[in-house]
């Protein structure tokens, strides 16, 4: 559905566009916006490189398991259904210390 309105707001304006002669307008926007895009794509992958690898060096040094027992009772009253033991909490588990810990960049790869 939400496709279906990012569809129709892009249809409007540049029909709009069009209907007031600034299709030139558009046009460079649409190509600036792109070249923004591709310039926060190379930015966010070196800073998610370097995030998951943080992350994985702590998966395998043991510390995200312990930190997952320590949470481990709030993790269980919010997911009750998932079984003790499984792989879901540890990642769960690591999204939410990264949120309290606030490292906003390592919040992503944790959850992914």
């Amino acid at each position: 559905m939400l496709n279906y309105i990012w569809a129709f707001m892009i249809m409007v304006g540049v029909v709009y566009g069009a209907l007031t002669g600034n299709i030139k307008e558009v046009s460079n926007a649409a190509l600036d916006s792109a070249g923004e895009a591709v310039s926060l794509c190379i930015t966010m992958m070196g800073v998610m490189a370097l995030w998951v690898g943080l992350m994985e060096i702590a998966h395998t040094s043991g510390l995200i398991a312990k930190l997952t027992k320590g949470i481990q009772p709030f993790v269980s009253f919010m997911f009750p259904r998932i079984p003790v033991g499984h792989a879901a909490r540890e990642y769960i588990s690591a999204n939410i210390i990264a949120n309290v810990l606030g490292l906003g960049w390592a919040c992503t790869p944790a959850g992914l």
